[in-house]
C-alpha cells in the first residue's frame, strides 16, 4: 500500500553540489516515508518520472552562489527557488526546501512567504552537530549585525521551534557571549540580557560561553548571524576532524584495529549523530511559512532529512505556535518599539 501524503513540500531542484542524481534520490527517500514532494527543476536531469509521491515541475532557470541573491530573486521569477517559494505562498505546498544558494533561498522565502506580524528579522536556526540532547542555535547567517531587540526575538523564535518541532518541554534559552556575568559582551548583548531577564513566557538561563557549545546546558543558544555562522562551521569542522582522527587511531596498529572493530557500532552511531546530514539543514524562523535551507554538500540522506524536517514543521504547526509564543511574551515590534527598529 502506498503511504498517505499528509504533507506536500516544494523542493528546489537546483543547487545540490553532488548533482541531480543525489537530489532525486533524496526526494525518493522522503516520498517513501509519506511526504509528497513537488520538485522545481530540470525534468530530464532529475529522471523522477513515475516516482510515487513526487511531481516534477520542469524549471530550467536557477540562481547561483556567485549572484546577488536579492537582485536575482527580484528579477528572475522563473528561477527554481523563487517558483518553489511561490508554490508555498499559493498553498500548493506546505514548505520550501533548498540546498542551493543560501542567500537566494532566504531572499525567496522572505519575499514570498513574508514575515510574521511583529518579527523584525527572520533568523536562521540549526541543531548543533553535538551528541546528546538537541540544541538549537540561531542566528547562523541571516543577520550579520543585530540590535538587542533582534536577539530577544531570536530567543522567542528559537524557544517556540524547540518546543514545537524538537519536542523540548519548557526549553531554556542562553545568550552567547564572552563571560558568564550579565554585564559582559557588546552593548547589544548586555541589553538583550537585561530584556530577556524580565521577559514573560520564556525560560532565560543567562549567558553561555563558546566553550559551552559542544555540551550546552541550555536548549536554545542565541547570537548574531556572523558569530553564529563562524561558530557553527568551527563545530562542524571539529566534529569531522575528531571523527577522522578516531578512525585513524583505530587503524593505527593490529591491537587498535581489534579495539576499533569492537567499538565500530558505537562509533558509527556517533558519526551519524555528528554528521550535518542528520539534522537536515537550517530553518528560517519568523516567516508566515516554512523554509528549510539544506547543506549544499548534502548527500541523499541529508536532502531527505531536510524534506522530513520541513514536513515535520508543517505537521506540528510550527509557524502558528511561534506566532503564539511571540504574542505571549510581548516580543513583537510594538512591544520593542522603544528600543528602535
Amino acid at each position: 500500500m502506498a503511504p498517505s501524503r499528509a504533507v506536500t513540500v516544494a523542493l528546489d531542484g537546483h543547487g545540490a553540489e553532488q548533482g541531480f542524481d543525489v537530489l532525486a534520490e533524496g526526494a525518493r527517500l522522503a516520498a517513501a516515508g509519506g511526504v509528497g514532494v513537488r520538485v522545481f527543476g530540470p525534468e530530464r536531469a532529475l529522471d523522477l518520472g513515475g516516482a510515487e509521491g513526487i511531481e516534477v515541475i520542469d524549471t530550467a532557470e536557477s540562481i547561483g552562489n556567485d549572484e546577488d541573491p536579492v537582485l536575482a530573486v527580484r528579477a528572475r521569477k522563473e528561477a527554481s527557488v523563487v517558483r518553489a517559494a511561490a508554490d508555498v505562498a499559493a498553498g500548493n505546498s506546505a514548505a520550501l526546501i533548498s540546498c542551493g544558494s543560501t542567500g537566494a533561498a532566504m531572499a525567496a522565502a522572505t519575499f514570498g512567504l513574508r514575515r510574521l506580524q511583529g518579527v523584525q528579522r527572520p533568523a536562521l536556526a540549526v541543531q548543533l552537530p553535538v551528541p546528546g540532547k538537541p540544541v538549537l542555535f540561531l542566528d547562523v547567517g541571516a543577520n550579520v549585525e543585530v540590535r538587542a531587540q533582534h536577539l530577544v526575538q531570536f530567543a522567542f523564535l528559537g524557544a517556540a521551534f524547540s518546543a514545537a518541532v524538537l519536542e523540548v518541554e519548557g526549553p531554556s534559552v542562553g545568550l552567547l557571549t564572552v563571560g558568564e556575568e550579565s554585564g559582559k559582551g557588546r552593548e547589544e548583548v548586555v541589553e538583550a540580557h537585561r530584556l530577556l531577564g524580565k521577559a514573560p513566557g520564556i525560560r532565560f538561563a543567562g549567558s553561555v560561553e563558546g566553550r559551552d557549545l559542544p555540551a550546552a546546558s541550555v536548549d536554545v543558544v542565541v547570537t548574531d548571524g556572523f558569530t553564529g555562522n563562524v561558530a557553527l562551521k568551527l563545530l562542524e569542522g571539529t566534529a569531522k576532524a575528531v571523527a577522522a582522527a578516531v578512525g585513524d587511531a583505530a587503524r593505527s596498529n593490529p591491537i587498535a584495529a581489534v579495539g576499533g572493530l569492537l567499538l565500530k557500532p558505537a562509533l558509527d552511531g556517533l558519526r551519524r549523530e555528528l554528521h550535518p546530514d542528520t539534522t537536515g539543514g537550517a530553518i528560517l524562523l519568523g516567516l508566515r511559512g516554512i523554509a528549510v535551507v539544506g547543506h549544499g554538500s548534502s548527500g541523499a540522506e541529508g536532502i531527505a532529512n531536510a524534506i522530513r524536517l520541513a514536513a515535520r514543521c508543517a505537521e506540528v504547526d510550527a509557524v502558528g505556535r511561534t506566532a503564539a509564543l511571540l504574542a505571549e511574551g510581548g516580543a513583537g515590534r510594538g512591544a520593542l518599539a522603544g528600543d528602535g527598529a
